[in-house]
Protein backbone atom coordinates (compact mmCIF):
# COMPACT_ATOMS: atom_id res chain seq x y z
CA UNK A 1 0.00 0.00 0.00
CA UNK A 2 1.25 3.84 -0.23
CA UNK A 3 -0.23 5.58 2.07
CA UNK A 4 0.40 5.18 5.94
CA UNK A 5 -2.61 3.42 7.47
CA UNK A 6 -3.47 3.01 11.69
CA UNK A 7 -3.92 0.13 13.34
CA UNK A 8 -7.49 -0.79 12.75
CA UNK A 9 -9.84 -2.85 15.57
CA UNK A 10 -11.95 -5.51 14.26
CA UNK A 11 -15.06 -3.71 15.12
CA UNK A 12 -14.17 -0.47 13.19
CA UNK A 13 -13.33 -3.28 10.16
CA UNK A 14 -16.87 -4.33 10.10
CA UNK A 15 -17.98 -0.35 10.42
CA UNK A 16 -16.20 0.49 7.29
CA UNK A 17 -17.64 -2.87 5.88
CA UNK A 18 -20.82 -1.71 7.22
CA UNK A 19 -20.31 1.93 5.73
CA UNK A 20 -19.60 0.47 2.48
CA UNK A 21 -22.08 -2.11 2.04
CA UNK A 22 -24.89 0.75 3.12
CA UNK A 23 -22.83 3.13 0.45
CA UNK A 24 -23.27 0.18 -2.60
CA UNK A 25 -27.50 -0.44 -1.41
CA UNK A 26 -28.11 3.31 -1.03
CA UNK A 27 -26.27 4.08 -4.68
CA UNK A 28 -28.77 1.31 -6.05
CA UNK A 29 -31.75 2.57 -4.16
CA UNK A 30 -30.60 6.09 -5.43
CA UNK A 31 -30.94 4.98 -9.36
CA UNK A 32 -35.04 5.03 -8.57
CA UNK A 33 -35.13 8.15 -6.93
CA UNK A 34 -32.78 9.25 -10.68
CA UNK A 35 -35.37 7.92 -12.46
CA UNK A 36 -37.90 9.75 -10.52
CA UNK A 37 -36.84 12.64 -10.78
CA UNK A 38 -35.97 11.27 -15.30
CA UNK A 39 -40.16 11.54 -14.91
CA UNK A 40 -39.70 15.03 -14.72
CA UNK A 41 -37.58 15.52 -17.44
CA UNK A 42 -38.06 15.82 -20.92
CA UNK A 43 -37.84 12.73 -23.23
CA UNK A 44 -34.72 14.03 -25.11
CA UNK A 45 -32.90 14.98 -21.24
CA UNK A 46 -33.10 10.63 -19.71
CA UNK A 47 -30.07 9.94 -18.58
CA UNK A 48 -27.35 7.88 -20.52
CA UNK A 49 -24.35 6.68 -18.70
CA UNK A 50 -21.24 5.17 -20.36
CA UNK A 51 -20.41 2.98 -17.59
CA UNK A 52 -24.04 1.15 -16.47
CA UNK A 53 -22.04 0.83 -12.90
CA UNK A 54 -21.13 4.16 -11.63
CA UNK A 55 -22.34 4.54 -8.37
CA UNK A 56 -23.13 8.46 -9.07
CA UNK A 57 -25.62 9.58 -11.44
CA UNK A 58 -26.27 12.93 -13.24
CA UNK A 59 -28.61 15.39 -12.72
CA UNK A 60 -31.57 15.82 -15.26
CA UNK A 61 -31.38 18.17 -17.40
CA UNK A 62 -34.44 20.20 -17.16
CA UNK A 63 -37.52 18.92 -14.14
CA UNK A 64 -41.11 19.76 -15.33
CA UNK A 65 -42.07 21.96 -12.55
CA UNK A 66 -45.11 24.36 -12.08
CA UNK A 67 -43.72 27.81 -13.29
CA UNK A 68 -46.31 29.79 -11.70
CA UNK A 69 -45.14 28.44 -8.74
CA UNK A 70 -41.69 28.48 -9.26
CA UNK A 71 -41.91 32.57 -9.56
CA UNK A 72 -44.49 33.38 -6.74
CA UNK A 73 -41.79 30.49 -4.81
CA UNK A 74 -38.87 32.88 -5.92
CA UNK A 75 -40.52 35.60 -4.56
CA UNK A 76 -40.98 34.50 -1.10
CA UNK A 77 -37.44 32.88 -1.26
CA UNK A 78 -35.98 36.71 -1.31
CA UNK A 79 -38.84 38.30 0.42
CA UNK A 80 -37.43 39.99 3.76
CA UNK A 81 -41.06 40.33 4.89
CA UNK A 82 -40.67 36.66 6.45
CA UNK A 83 -39.15 37.87 9.28
CA UNK A 84 -40.03 39.60 12.07
CA UNK A 85 -37.96 43.11 11.70
CA UNK A 86 -38.35 42.64 7.69
CA UNK A 87 -34.43 42.35 7.98
CA UNK A 88 -33.97 38.46 6.67
CA UNK A 89 -35.10 36.62 4.01
CA UNK A 90 -34.19 32.50 2.99
CA UNK A 91 -31.34 34.24 0.45
CA UNK A 92 -29.86 36.00 3.21
CA UNK A 93 -28.56 32.93 4.69
CA UNK A 94 -28.88 30.87 0.69
CA UNK A 95 -27.36 33.05 -1.11
CA UNK A 96 -27.76 31.63 -4.84
CA UNK A 97 -24.40 33.97 -5.49
CA UNK A 98 -22.35 31.82 -2.74
CA UNK A 99 -23.30 28.64 -4.08
CA UNK A 100 -26.76 28.62 -2.38
CA UNK A 101 -24.72 29.39 0.95
CA UNK A 102 -23.72 32.38 3.34
CA UNK A 103 -20.04 31.54 2.82
CA UNK A 104 -19.45 32.36 7.02
CA UNK A 105 -19.13 29.55 9.65
CA UNK A 106 -22.54 30.30 11.31
CA UNK A 107 -25.21 32.56 9.41
CA UNK A 108 -27.13 36.01 11.01
CA UNK A 109 -30.52 36.43 11.66
CA UNK A 110 -32.66 39.00 13.04
CA UNK A 111 -31.16 41.25 16.24
CA UNK A 112 -27.90 39.37 14.54
CA UNK A 113 -28.29 36.57 16.23
CA UNK A 114 -25.55 34.39 15.79
CA UNK A 115 -26.82 31.00 14.46
CA UNK A 116 -25.20 27.22 16.08
CA UNK A 117 -24.74 25.14 12.83
CA UNK A 118 -23.15 26.02 9.13
CA UNK A 119 -25.92 26.51 7.02
CA UNK A 120 -26.48 23.61 3.96
CA UNK A 121 -27.02 24.52 0.06
CA UNK A 122 -30.75 25.07 -0.91
CA UNK A 123 -29.29 24.02 -4.33
CA UNK A 124 -29.86 20.34 -5.16
CA UNK A 125 -31.84 20.59 -1.68
CA UNK A 126 -34.44 18.47 -3.60
CA UNK A 127 -33.06 15.72 -4.18
CA UNK A 128 -31.74 15.67 -0.71
CA UNK A 129 -33.66 12.60 1.27
CA UNK A 130 -34.14 14.87 4.63
CA UNK A 131 -33.39 18.48 5.23
CA UNK A 132 -31.02 20.15 7.97
CA UNK A 133 -28.21 18.50 9.34
CA UNK A 134 -30.04 16.23 11.84
CA UNK A 135 -32.82 14.92 9.21
CA UNK A 136 -35.75 16.93 11.50
CA UNK A 137 -37.51 17.80 8.49
CA UNK A 138 -38.26 15.09 5.92
CA UNK A 139 -39.80 17.36 3.31
CA UNK A 140 -38.59 20.73 1.89
CA UNK A 141 -41.90 22.00 2.95
CA UNK A 142 -41.31 21.39 6.61
CA UNK A 143 -37.96 22.43 6.05
CA UNK A 144 -39.27 26.15 5.26
CA UNK A 145 -41.44 26.01 8.22
CA UNK A 146 -38.48 26.09 10.65
CA UNK A 147 -36.65 29.65 9.83
CA UNK A 148 -39.81 31.37 9.84
CA UNK A 149 -40.61 29.99 13.56
CA UNK A 150 -37.19 30.16 14.77
CA UNK A 151 -35.96 33.01 17.18
CA UNK A 152 -32.34 32.94 15.62
CA UNK A 153 -33.14 33.32 12.53
CA UNK A 154 -36.70 35.01 11.42
CA UNK A 155 -38.13 35.07 14.93
CA UNK A 156 -41.80 35.49 13.12
CA UNK A 157 -44.86 33.42 12.93
CA UNK A 158 -47.39 33.08 10.19
CA UNK A 159 -50.38 34.96 11.76
CA UNK A 160 -47.47 37.90 11.51
CA UNK A 161 -46.46 37.09 8.46
CA UNK A 162 -49.47 36.46 6.11
CA UNK A 163 -50.93 39.94 6.81
CA UNK A 164 -47.44 41.78 5.58
CA UNK A 165 -47.72 39.76 2.94
CA UNK A 166 -51.78 40.26 2.11
CA UNK A 167 -50.97 43.74 1.74
CA UNK A 168 -48.87 43.27 -1.63
CA UNK A 169 -51.28 42.91 -4.37
CA UNK A 170 -49.18 40.22 -6.02
CA UNK A 171 -48.84 37.74 -3.25
CA UNK A 172 -52.74 38.43 -3.06
CA UNK A 173 -53.41 37.32 -6.80
CA UNK A 174 -50.82 34.55 -7.01
CA UNK A 175 -52.10 32.75 -4.14
CA UNK A 176 -55.81 32.92 -5.03
CA UNK A 177 -54.89 32.07 -7.92
CA UNK A 178 -52.45 28.97 -7.59
CA UNK A 179 -54.31 27.68 -4.42
CA UNK A 180 -57.85 26.69 -3.23
CA UNK A 181 -57.08 27.65 0.28
CA UNK A 182 -54.97 30.98 -0.78
CA UNK A 183 -52.29 32.58 1.11
CA UNK A 184 -51.58 30.83 4.29
CA UNK A 185 -49.16 29.25 6.46
CA UNK A 186 -49.25 25.88 4.37
CA UNK A 187 -49.14 27.23 1.11
CA UNK A 188 -46.58 29.96 1.71
CA UNK A 189 -44.04 26.79 2.41
CA UNK A 190 -45.55 24.64 -0.59
CA UNK A 191 -44.80 27.49 -2.92
CA UNK A 192 -41.15 28.09 -1.53
CA UNK A 193 -40.07 24.21 -1.61
CA UNK A 194 -41.57 24.22 -5.41
CA UNK A 195 -38.92 27.11 -6.11
CA UNK A 196 -36.39 25.25 -4.21
CA UNK A 197 -36.83 22.54 -6.10
CA UNK A 198 -36.02 24.22 -9.39
CA UNK A 199 -32.77 24.67 -7.96
CA UNK A 200 -30.91 22.08 -9.39
CA UNK A 201 -27.37 22.38 -11.07
CA UNK A 202 -27.11 20.26 -13.79
CA UNK A 203 -24.36 19.71 -16.48
CA UNK A 204 -21.49 19.96 -14.19
CA UNK A 205 -18.70 18.66 -16.30
CA UNK A 206 -18.75 15.86 -14.27
CA UNK A 207 -22.30 14.85 -15.10
CA UNK A 208 -21.03 15.54 -19.21
CA UNK A 209 -18.32 12.77 -18.14
CA UNK A 210 -20.74 10.32 -16.78
CA UNK A 211 -23.09 11.09 -20.11
CA UNK A 212 -20.24 9.62 -22.49
CA UNK A 213 -18.33 12.54 -22.47
CA UNK A 214 -14.82 11.04 -21.80
CA UNK A 215 -12.85 14.18 -22.50
CA UNK A 216 -15.11 16.12 -19.99
CA UNK A 217 -12.46 15.43 -17.74
CA UNK A 218 -8.69 15.35 -17.96
CA UNK A 219 -6.74 12.67 -16.47
CA UNK A 220 -5.81 14.67 -13.01
CA UNK A 221 -9.91 14.76 -13.20
CA UNK A 222 -10.36 10.99 -13.57
CA UNK A 223 -7.61 10.21 -11.56
CA UNK A 224 -9.10 12.30 -8.42
CA UNK A 225 -12.34 10.73 -8.97
CA UNK A 226 -10.36 6.77 -8.59
CA UNK A 227 -9.04 7.80 -5.79
CA UNK A 228 -11.94 9.17 -4.61
CA UNK A 229 -13.83 5.57 -5.03
CA UNK A 230 -10.92 4.00 -3.86
CA UNK A 231 -10.21 5.16 -0.60
CA UNK A 232 -13.77 4.84 0.05
CA UNK A 233 -15.21 8.33 -0.55
CA UNK A 234 -18.17 6.98 -2.27
CA UNK A 235 -19.31 4.88 0.60
CA UNK A 236 -20.91 7.86 1.52
CA UNK A 237 -20.79 10.37 -1.33
CA UNK A 238 -22.73 8.82 -4.12
CA UNK A 239 -26.31 8.99 -6.18
CA UNK A 240 -27.94 11.86 -7.84
CA UNK A 241 -26.38 14.16 -5.16
CA UNK A 242 -23.16 12.82 -4.36
CA UNK A 243 -24.90 12.66 -0.70
CA UNK A 244 -27.66 13.86 0.89
CA UNK A 245 -29.09 10.09 0.75
CA UNK A 246 -28.10 9.17 4.26
CA UNK A 247 -26.83 9.45 8.06
CA UNK A 248 -23.07 9.26 8.86
CA UNK A 249 -21.51 9.55 11.78
CA UNK A 250 -19.01 12.16 12.28
CA UNK A 251 -15.77 10.42 13.74
CA UNK A 252 -16.17 6.60 12.88
CA UNK A 253 -12.49 6.15 12.98
CA UNK A 254 -11.01 8.87 15.28
CA UNK A 255 -13.09 10.57 17.59
CA UNK A 256 -13.68 14.16 15.88
CA UNK A 257 -14.59 15.59 19.50
CA UNK A 258 -12.10 15.05 21.66
CA UNK A 259 -9.77 18.33 21.50
CA UNK A 260 -12.94 20.38 21.93
CA UNK A 261 -16.01 21.17 24.01
CA UNK A 262 -19.12 19.78 22.37
CA UNK A 263 -22.54 21.65 21.84
CA UNK A 264 -25.62 21.14 21.63
CA UNK A 265 -25.33 21.08 17.80
CA UNK A 266 -22.77 18.67 17.50
CA UNK A 267 -24.67 16.16 18.70
CA UNK A 268 -26.46 16.09 15.61
CA UNK A 269 -29.29 13.06 14.74
CA UNK A 270 -29.64 12.89 18.52
CA UNK A 271 -31.27 15.93 18.87
CA UNK A 272 -33.89 14.52 17.24
CA UNK A 273 -34.44 11.28 18.82
CA UNK A 274 -32.57 10.96 21.91
CA UNK A 275 -30.98 7.74 20.55
CA UNK A 276 -27.65 7.10 22.17
CA UNK A 277 -26.46 5.26 18.84
CA UNK A 278 -27.94 8.51 16.85
CA UNK A 279 -24.79 10.76 18.53
CA UNK A 280 -22.58 12.39 16.38
CA UNK A 281 -24.72 11.72 13.61
CA UNK A 282 -25.65 13.71 10.48
CA UNK A 283 -27.18 14.00 6.98
CA UNK A 284 -24.01 13.07 4.63
CA UNK A 285 -23.98 16.98 2.78
CA UNK A 286 -23.88 16.95 -1.06
CA UNK A 287 -20.80 17.68 -2.94
CA UNK A 288 -22.57 18.93 -5.71
CA UNK A 289 -20.89 22.53 -6.24
CA UNK A 290 -18.79 21.94 -3.43
CA UNK A 291 -15.92 24.60 -4.57
CA UNK A 292 -18.47 26.94 -3.32
CA UNK A 293 -19.96 26.56 -0.12
CA UNK A 294 -17.23 27.10 1.90
CA UNK A 295 -16.44 26.51 5.18
CA UNK A 296 -17.08 22.76 5.41
CA UNK A 297 -18.47 20.73 7.83
CA UNK A 298 -21.41 21.02 10.65
CA UNK A 299 -19.42 23.45 12.99
CA UNK A 300 -18.19 25.43 9.59
CA UNK A 301 -14.80 24.38 10.90
CA UNK A 302 -12.77 23.09 8.08
CA UNK A 303 -11.91 26.45 5.36
CA UNK A 304 -10.52 24.00 2.71
CA UNK A 305 -11.47 21.48 0.55
CA UNK A 306 -7.86 20.47 1.77
CA UNK A 307 -8.72 21.17 5.41
CA UNK A 308 -12.06 18.81 4.65
CA UNK A 309 -10.24 15.97 3.48
CA UNK A 310 -7.81 16.11 6.04
CA UNK A 311 -10.46 15.55 8.65
CA UNK A 312 -12.06 12.48 6.55
CA UNK A 313 -9.12 11.04 5.95
CA UNK A 314 -8.74 10.77 9.77
CA UNK A 315 -11.97 11.02 11.28
CA UNK A 316 -13.81 8.47 8.67
CA UNK A 317 -11.21 6.73 7.20
CA UNK A 318 -8.43 6.26 9.73
CA UNK A 319 -5.97 6.91 7.08
CA UNK A 320 -3.20 9.65 6.44
CA UNK A 321 -3.80 11.47 3.62
CA UNK A 322 -1.19 12.29 1.19
CA UNK A 323 -0.44 15.62 -0.35
CA UNK A 324 -0.28 14.47 -4.08
CA UNK A 325 -3.94 12.38 -3.36
CA UNK A 326 -5.36 15.19 -1.76
CA UNK A 327 -4.66 17.87 -5.15
CA UNK A 328 -5.57 15.05 -7.12
CA UNK A 329 -8.97 14.88 -5.44
CA UNK A 330 -9.89 18.49 -4.83
CA UNK A 331 -9.33 18.70 -8.68
CA UNK A 332 -12.12 16.07 -9.07
CA UNK A 333 -14.10 17.73 -6.71
CA UNK A 334 -13.90 21.36 -8.57
CA UNK A 335 -15.42 19.26 -11.60
CA UNK A 336 -18.70 18.84 -9.57
CA UNK A 337 -19.74 22.64 -10.29
CA UNK A 338 -23.24 22.54 -12.44
CA UNK A 339 -25.39 25.10 -14.07
CA UNK A 340 -28.16 27.37 -12.66
CA UNK A 341 -30.90 28.21 -15.44
CA UNK A 342 -28.13 27.72 -18.34
CA UNK A 343 -24.98 29.54 -16.49
CA UNK A 344 -22.44 27.92 -14.74
CA UNK A 345 -22.15 28.75 -11.19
Amino acid sequence: MDYQAKKISPLQHLVILAVALGGIWIAVKDFSLTREANANSTQADQIVISQPYEPITPIPLNLDLDPLKVELGEKLYQDPRLSHDNSISCASCHDLNKGGTDQVKYSTGINDALGGINSPTTYNSGFNFVQFWDGRAETLEAQAHGPVHNPVEMGSHWSEVIPKLKQVPYYRDSFVKLYPDGLTGDTIVDAIAVYERSLYTPNARFDQFLRGDRSALTKEEQEGYRLFKEYGCIGCHQGINIGGNMYQTLGVMDDYFVHRDVVEADLGRYNVTKRDWNLYQFKVPTLRNIALTFPYLHDGSAETLEDVLKVMWNSQLGRELREEEARLIVTFLKTLTGEYRGMKL
